[in-house]
């Protein structure tokens, strides 16, 4: 559970690379393009570019490089050539990249050309719920301490926090323990020790926290068709604090 400063050094490096790949979406016209072909031109930056290897293809039988949950699908969306991005969608992309043996595990919600404003302000809530998770690490601090500041951060915007998937321990294999809830009672829960990896990772919906899976036993949509956003870091617990081992380009300031 507790990582050695030459693994955490690894996962950053590989974190680092993951970063880049979002990097490479930003810079990419989404309208038009279906989730498949974004798909592919991600496992070609992936190998190809970076020398590592895309880490979800292949785990639990998943065919895929990422995940693209769009507008109502609120995770494990599969790329397809017929789902086709559209001006006003919105769509998740959780990818993940082991480099040297070690995986790191990050994902954006972006915006597909003109977003009305409700969804835009269900995405920037989103990405600051995740924000508000990741500065309650620190050691001595506990699990329940990272759902709180979630799903009070949600509430009070009017959204509901998804219960059924959470983050998770990553190093070598993609979920370790512990699991990270994006609910629950501050002072309550595992105490964070320095070392420890794993990933935030927030689902919001704009109705109902209620979800289903659909019939390809992969994609988890929202039970009233509302809308749902994500995002994800990976972090480290250090001795003052925290490390986002997958922060961006455009969140470095």
């Amino acid at each position: 559970m507790t990582k050695r400063p030459d693994e955490v050094a690894l996962l950053a490096e590989s974190g680092r690379l993951l970063a880049s790949v979002f990097a490479l979406l930003d810079r990419t016209p989404l309208v038009g393009r279906s989730t498949l072909e974004i798909d592919a031109m991600v496992e070609r930056f992936i190998v190809d570019d970076l020398q590592a290897r895309p880490a979800s293809k292949g785990q639990y039988g998943y065919r895929y490089v990422l995940n693209a949950s769009v507008n109502d699908v609120v995770c494990h969306g599969m790329p397809s050539s017929t789902a086709v991005l559209r001006d006003g969608d919105i769509v998740n992309f959780d990818i993940t990249l082991e480099k040297n043996g070690y995986i790191a595990d990050s994902s954006k919600t972006y915006l597909v050309g003109e977003v009305d404003p409700a969804a835009r302000r269900l995405v920037q809530t989103t990405y600051d719920a995740l924000w508000r998770g990741i500065r309650a690490v620190r050691p001595g601090a506990r699990l329940g301490d990272i759902g709180f500041a979630i799903e009070r951060h949600a509430r009070r915007h009017g959204y509901s926090v998804v219960r059924e998937y959470c983050g998770h321990g990553i190093g070598r294999e993609m979920h370790e323990e512990p699991n990270v809830l994006h609910f629950g009672r501050p002072g309550t829960g595992l105490a964070l020790r320095e070392g420890m990896v794993f990933t935030i990772e927030p689902m919001l919906n704009r109705g109902r926290r209620n979800v289903r899976t659909e019939a390809d036993g992969w994609t988890v949509v929202t039970e009233d068709g509302s809308l749902s956003a994500q995002f994800e870091h990976t972090v480290a617990v250090t001795a003052s604090g925290v490390s986002v081992l997958t922060l961006r380009p455009d969140e470095r300031g």
